[in-house]
């Protein structure tokens, strides 16, 4: 038994529950791999190529790479597999058990025998292995046929399933090879780049130094190469001769390794399993007698997850149940539902809808109804939105019939007129259904809490509680449950305790651990200064009820002594907790608050008054004020106040910013009351008594400081409620705006060529140049038919017209392109790409297609006669080609397509059918930008809406089941069918493929037991999705059904036949023999066969939905026009027409600017292309050209631009005009003009805007910098900042390594600073000393770094000193010595036996690699290197010489051009390792001598 076998087993498994392979990463794929896979690092699948091959991804051509000898690998192209030979000794071992009767009862044999015949079966194995490492491998047969032309080899066969092999390896020249070659890697490197290396030593230092400065030598590694080709021993005795050990120290491998018999249990699972595979028991299997192997036995739990392959997933796959509502109720899958539930969640849902609905008042109560009916479709029915909308749209309408005054010339006739008012739209339904799982979990708290109650008063007879008994049943949200929770456990905590003593803390939902505050509430209240909360004359919940409007004012009384009084009273005090009055007075207090507190009428009364008065402010904070300048994002709430939650409801994507920086530490949201004072006053009336004395006074006092004290805690819990709640809210604003936002890309058909009916597909040329430059770099093509196959691609460099008055000709390609749209006759050529260059292609292509007279396919006239029309071009979408060109679809579909001629196919295919495309993208939809506050959202949240979407649309449109089970981008629609979903889909297509791959009828879906059909789905999903699969009609089949080719559903096919026979007029007998003749379907035949389609159109619908609801209680007015829609034309495109990208789309798509990101008057970096006397020629970093304009460059007339600008400058220019359709632009360089920055107009009401606020703010920013001494410099340069330290760090944490900003010094005007960023959370700020100045606030023209580095400008000390040093510090992480680690984290490492069969791979604690790695390797010394976090610009080289040396390290300073070690400079990283080596020789030769 092989591991191959093992990993087989695993496969097959995966294939019969999904009908396909997948790759796996868990045990079994290790035990798969043989040991040379995993040293070398370097496996890839062996069928999936069959030689090395390497793509350019500029031009898409495929190169292919040869190794070994006559360009293959291993012999005749095949590699040498021992595992191979393992399957043929299995299957013989297999025949000879059964010829000998191995296999017996396992009555028949008891247990001794049975182990000794097994112990014998492993011995057999293992002898015939090592026979088999004795015999002659692959390289010695090498060797015979080099020596005897004439000797043949046997080749062997291909093996059947998937396996992994070793990568490629490049010719190089072999050398004998000592074991004091560890280190040598520089001199390995030249030979065979890319590689890493294992080599062994004499001693602790021979490795270090000589094999580097040697030439010619060496073969260890090829030694090692053998090695991992053999098959590795299963024991690792009798493996020492080949590796070279003495005694001593194999013993030390086995301690470090192991025996190499630790896997003789996955080699005996694999023998149990290959015996099931063959149908037959392992005698000495005992449990798997009893069960076979699992799914969760192979492959890890995330894996199945991944792969929906649980016992939860299988359960939803085979429940018969719509998916979506099976995950979306799971988790109140338990509760029941009462007559009086189902009343009150129309009630509920109706209530939270109607105010967004603004209905007329006479379509309220239609509304309600509609609700409870489409509640019923979902909870009875079990029928998803699509099924609702599509088949039992009469109840979302609500008709009135109107009596026509009748005519007077014919009194006794009356007509009506029927008026029809769609109540609920589709995107209702979807929340609707959202209603109803919050329904749900509110009835499923309020039972929770019931039992909670019930158990209370089971306790204790004649237990009972107003409070609860009457808020439960009152209660509509969730907060009001949870208030009353509060409460519960609040009053009622002690019996809690016992009832959980008593039944076990899982007798309810409720159960807490009761807090140290909680306990002292509770002693309180029953000690006796409760005594004195008593004397306050009022309930808390009396004095809630008396704020109610409308309730019975209950009144509070006064004691006969004071408060201070009373409480110094024996019937009072209380000791040792409260020995004095002053104690109990307070206990008291905080008693009473905290029964306001948690008064569920109180805090519904305080979160009403909240959501009616509150005021919410944006407070900055320190941060804030530092980080949040007029360019930030968020300075447009930096100091905003007094927003009341309608002006939220307006603008919920400012509520969601304010949370975000709030998150950020930028500013602090605060909730407050307005007038506040005023409502406090009111609360007072309602809790003070009305008597007149000094004892009422002094009681009223402390009544009011009670209030006050539950105020505070009431407005905390308020404010953080409401701001939750906005969120909400808010975020669900966003997400539709974003679910509609995608239905409008959804709804829009296939680009419809000309002539021919929407819906039918285009055949497309699409052409992109990507980010090249027009004219300069090739552009890419690929050819799409309309059945998504790609016939041809290709690349142009040269389309420019030539021009016949000034004799140039066309360019190159110019004829290639015309020769191939006249060939393929496109329906339409499509163009996009990555910058706004790809603007001038389109001009181009339009011009070409001009010039030349280029025309589209023939088509038909509306007089029947052939016609042609110019070819259309068009710019595409490219969002979801974008994603398509890197994508695993993408390489499986076209693996040997350049990424441009990806992103052309991905074009094309976005163009022939744009719902497809998007449904590929599955969760990567999220990476699409529907609208720029997308961000504020959860993801998951946006996903769950925009699914909704893409239901809606994939469901308006209808799949081709057999078409599904073919084409997998069609398949891709599948789980967006009603009552489907990923798991259901998968599973529909495997039963579809077991039943023959075809289905010929709807019905069938459900089995057929006639025609051996299993059944693909269950009836309640099957009424779903039965209508949303068509197949197509073939009037040649007699089985089939015109209407399963329509979205008429089964439950209405009487119906169409009905409409059918009546349209052509026949009779109760002419309908009889007609089925009986010909099936059910043959009205319907007939009315097709005879063209007579059109004659439904005279049919009066309106009597037959009248007797429809008269005789079966049907509303059907709705479902009868769909039923004569689509008889006459069966699944018409409903989509909108192909749509093309607006201006504005277009701007953005080539720039990434926004009309808010790019605008008039804004001030931007450009760079110059070409300076002339009169103008100059500009460029922005967006790729926007413009021009300066000669009264634009300078404010002074005597000096002439090439005198102030040059060629490649960049400068800061204002933009004067910009032209989004062509994208070019104007500027102007004038000093005057750059010293008005931009300002966003912001039209705030009055109020609204903390003006004086922000006034302080910069002032007091300006003092601070007058402070601080330091002259705030402007340097004319893209990369000035004028930050301090701190800020230019934060700003370069999202920017990549080498990335660097200029800024002010702190060390005054004759200093900059430049920061840049080494590595991440790593920056070094390099001091830049200002000399040759021509006054003080001019640059210097002299720039010295360090007092050893001078420079002449700022962009030769970038270039020359800044990424000389970022070159440098890339050339060290690159480096294969390097590990990505602190000098304290160095841990990863991989511990390689050549002679084990499996590779250890280690994670050592920080700080030990070193040492586990000597330890491993006792002769052998080993280096790395690793940044040093704590100095900027420094490196650590870490290293121990042998097993007992100490762990050393040394510092590596990156200097421009240069590493410096031990004072010594290296040019590159080969010279700093063996400088490293070679002054680590000196410095031990120094010490023997």
């Amino acid at each position: 038994m092989n591991r191959k076998s093992f990993t087989r087993t695993a496969h097959n498994i995966y294939r019969d529950d999904r009908g396909a392979h997948f790759k796996h990463d868990s045990t079994s794929e290790f035990l798969s791999m043989s040991a040379r896979d995993l040293i070398i690092g370097e496996a890839e699948l062996d069928d999936d190529e069959e030689a090395d091959e390497s793509i350019d991804e500029d031009t898409g051509e495929v190169r292919r790479k040869v190794n070994g000898v006559n360009g293959v690998n291993g012999v005749n192209g095949h590699l040498s597999d021992s595992s191979e030979e393992d399957e043929d000794d299995d299957d013989e071992e297999a025949a000879r058990a059964v010829r000998e009767g191995f296999i017996v009862d396992e009555e028949e044999e008891d247990f001794e025998a049975r182990e000794r015949r097994r112990q014998e079966r492993k011995k057999r194995r293992r002898e015939e292995r090592d026979e088999e490492e004795a015999g002659l491998d692959e390289e010695d047969l090498d060797l015979i046929g080099e020596a005897n032309p004439e000797f043949e080899r046997r080749i062997q066969a291909e093996p059947k399933l998937k396996r992994l092999k070793r990568g490629h390896k490049e010719d190089r020249d072999v050398r004998p090879r000592g074991v004091d070659d560890i280190f040598d890697d520089e001199e390995e490197e030249d030979r065979n780049p890319g590689r890493s290396r294992n080599r062994q030593v004499d001693d602790e230092f021979a490795d270090f130094i000589e094999e580097d400065f040697s030439g010619g030598e060496g073969g260890g590694q090829e030694d090692d190469d053998i090695a991992v080709r053999r098959r590795p021993a299963r024991n690792i005795i009798g493996a020492k001769e080949a590796a070279g050990l003495d005694e001593i120290a194999l013993e030390d491998m086995k301690e470090v390794f192991g025996d190499g018999l630790e896997y003789d249990w996955a080699l005996e699972a694999q023998d149990a399993a290959d015996l099931r595979e063959q149908g037959q028991a392992d005698p000495d299997d005992l449990e798997g007698l009893e069960k076979g192997i699992e799914l969760k036995d192979v492959f890890e739990p995330s894996q199945l997850v991944d792969r929906m392959l649980t016992d939860e997933d299988q359960l939803i796959r085979m429940t018969d149940e719509p998916e979506r509502f099976q995950i979306a109720r799971k988790p109140y899958a338990d509760v029941e539902f009462t007559e009086n539930d189902k009343r009150d969640e129309a009630v509920w849902i109706s209530a939270l809808m109607l105010p967004k609905k603004r209905l007329d008042a006479d379509l309220k109560e239609p509304f309600q109804r509609a609700v409870a009916k489409v509640l019923e479709f979902m909870n009875t029915d079990n029928c998803e939105v699509p099924f609702i909308f599509q088949h039992r749209k009469d109840y979302l309408i609500h008709a009135k019939k109107t009596l026509v005054p009748p005519d007077p010339k014919k009194p006794e006739t009356s007509e009506y007129i029927m008026s029809a008012e769609k109540v609920l739209a589709q995107s209702d339904l979807w929340d609707i259904f959202e209603n109803d799982l919050k329904f749900r979990a509110l009835i499923e708290k309020r039972q929770a809490l019931q039992r909670t109650y019930d158990n209370l008063q089971g306790m204790s007879d004649g237990f009972r509680d107003p409070v609860i008994e009457e808020t439960l049943s009152e209660a509509v949200t969730m907060e009001e449950l949870q208030d009353i929770q509060d409460y519960i456990h609040f009053q009622h905590s002690a019996r809690l305790g016992d009832m959980a003593l008593l039944n076990g803390p899982g007798t309810n939902g409720t159960q807490r651990r009761p807090g140290a505050s909680r306990m002292i509430f509770d002693r309180i209240r029953t000690g006796k200064v409760y005594g004195l909360v008593r004397a306050f004359g009022i309930t808390a919940d009396a004095f809630a009820q008396n704020l109610k409007p409308g309730n019975r004012r209950q009144y509070t009384e006064d004691p006969a002594e004071r408060p201070d009084d009373m409480a110094d009273s024996e019937a009072i005090l209380d000791p040792p907790d409260y020995s004095s009055g002053a104690q109990c007075l307070r206990a008291a207090k905080a008693m009473f608050a905290e029964e306001i507190f948690m008064s569920p009428r109180m805090r519904k009364f305080m979160r009403q008054a909240y959501f009616m008065n509150a005021l919410i402010d944006c407070h900055r904070t320190e941060k804030g004020l530092r980080k949040v300048d007029e360019q930030h994002p968020f300075y447009e709430i930096k100091y905003l106040r007094n927003q009341l939650l309608n002006d939220i409801a307006q603008d919920p994507a400012r509520f969601l910013r304010m949370l975000k920086a709030e998150e950020e530490g930028l500013i602090e949201v605060r909730v407050r009351m307005e007038n506040r004072s005023g409502f406090t006053r009111s609360l007072y009336k309602d809790l003070e008594s009305d008597n007149f004395s000094e004892i009422a006074d002094a009681w009223n006092r402390e009544r009011r400081e009670a209030l006050d004290m539950a105020l505070l805690k009431l407005e905390k819990m308020m404010a953080k409620g409401l701001k939750e709640a906005m969120r909400t809210e808010c975020e669900n604003q966003v997400v539709k705006v974003c679910r509609n936002e995608y239905g409008k890309r959804l709804d829009q058909a296939p680009y419809k060529p000309k002539g021919m009916q929407l819906g039918t597909v285009p055949r497309v040329l699409a052409l992109s140049n990507g980010t090249g430059i027009f004219g300069r770099d090739a552009v890419c093509w690929a050819w799409v038919e309309e059945d998504g196959r790609v016939l041809e691609n290709g690349k142009f460099t040269d389309l420019n017209l030539g021009d016949p008055e000034r004799g140039t000709e066309d360019g190159t390609d110019v004829k290639a392109l015309v020769e191939l749209i006249e060939r393929r006759k496109p329906d339409v050529i499509g163009i996009s790409g990555f910058s706004a260059e790809t603007r001038k292609l389109y001009k181009q292509i339009e011009d070409i297609v001009e010039r030349k007279g280029l025309r589209c396919a023939d088509f038909e006239d509306e007089d029947g006669k052939p016609t042609s029309d110019k070819l259309d071009v068009i710019i595409v979408n490219d969002e979801v080609a974008r994603l398509y060109q890197t994508s695993d679809r993408a390489n499986m579909e076209h693996p040997g397509f350049a990424p441009l001629t990806k992103y052309c196919v991905g074009l094309a295919k976005y163009v022939q059918n744009p719902m497809a495309e998007y449904a590929s993208l599955g969760r990567d939809i999220v990476s699409i930008t529907f609208d720029p506050n997308q961000r504020y959202v959860p993801q998951e949240k946006l996903i769950k809406q925009l699914e909704t979407a893409m239901v809606d649309m994939v469901n308006l449109c209808g799949v081709d089941i057999n078409e599904a089970v073919s084409d997998p981008s069609q398949a891709n629609l599948l789980p967006y069918i009603c009552g489907l979903g990923p798991r259901k889909a998968a599973q529909l297509i495997k039963v579809i493929n077991l039943n023959g791959g075809e289905v010929t009828t709807r019905a069938e879906l459900v089995s057929d037991p006639e025609a051996n059909k299993l059944a693909a789905i269950g009836p309640r999903v099957w009424n779903n999705c039965a209508s949303f699969l068509y197949i197509s009609f073939d009037s040649s089949d007699p089985d089939m059904d015109y209407l399963d080719n329509t979205r008429v559903h089964p439950e209405d096919y009487d119906i169409g036949r009905k409409m059918a026979a009546d349209a052509l007029e026949l009779d109760e007998e002419d309908i009889e023999a007609e089925v009986n003749e010909n099936g059910p379907g043959a009205v319907v035949r007939k009315l097709i066969r005879d063209e007579a389609q059109d004659k439904v159109n005279d049919l009066i619908l309106e009597e037959y939905a009248e007797q429809l609801e008269k005789n079966f209680n049907q509303r059907k007015r709705a479902t009868l026009e769909t039923i004569r829609a689509e008889l006459q034309q069966p699944y018409e495109e409903l989509r909108r027409n192909f749509t093309l990208l607006s201006t504005d789309e277009i701007f953005t798509m080539f720039t990434g600017e926004t009309r808010d990101s790019l605008c008039d008057g804004m001030i931007v970096p450009v760079s110059i292309k070409k300076v002339a006397d009169d103008y100059i020629e500009a460029k922005m970093d967006c790729g926007i050209e413009g021009t300066v304009p000669a009264l634009a460059i300078s404010n002074r007339a005597d000096v002439s631009a090439k005198q102030l600008f040059s060629v490649h400058q960049t400068v800061q220019a204002k933009v004067t005009y910009l032209n989004r359709k062509h994208l070019t632009a104007n500027f102007s360089l004038r000093e005057d003009e750059l010293q008005r920055p931009y300002r966003k107009e912001i039209d705030r009401i009055r109020d609204e805007w903390d003006e004086e606020q922000e006034r302080k703010d910069k002032e007091s920013m300006m003092q601070k910098n007058d402070v601080s001494g330091r002259t705030q410099r402007v340097i004319k340069h893209p990369l000035f900042r004028p930050f301090n330290a701190t800020q230019a760090e934060e700003y370069l944490g999202s920017q990549a390594r080498g990335d660097l900003v200029i800024r002010p010094s702190s060390k005054g005007v004759n200093h900059l600073a430049v920061t840049w960023k080494v590595s991440d959370n790593i920056y070094q700020h390099i001091d830049v000393l200002e000399l040759d100045k021509s006054h003080q606030l001019s640059s210097g023209t002299t720039l010295k770094v360090g007092g050893r580095y001078n420079y002449s400008d700022l962009d030769e000390l970038i270039v020359n000193h800044v990424k000389a040093m970022a070159k440098k510090v890339d050339e060290m992480m690159l480096h294969e010595k390097y590990q990505n680690l602190s000098k304290a984290e160095v841990g990863k490492i991989k511990v390689l036996s050549f002679v084990y069969i499996a590779i250890a791979l280690t994670i050592v604690f920080p700080e030990r690699w070193l040492t586990t790695y000597t330890e491993a390797n006792p002769k052998r010394s080993v280096y790395n290197f690793c940044i040093d976090p704590k100095h900027a610009g420094y490196f650590y080289l870490c290293f121990k010489a042998g097993q007992h040396a100490q762990v050393q390290h040394w510092s590596v300073k990156v200097v421009p051009q240069a590493f410096e070690l031990q004072k010594n400079m290296y040019p590159d990283m080969r010279a700093l390792c063996n400088g490293f080596k070679l002054i680590f020789t000196n410095m031990q030769n120094g010490k023997r001598r």
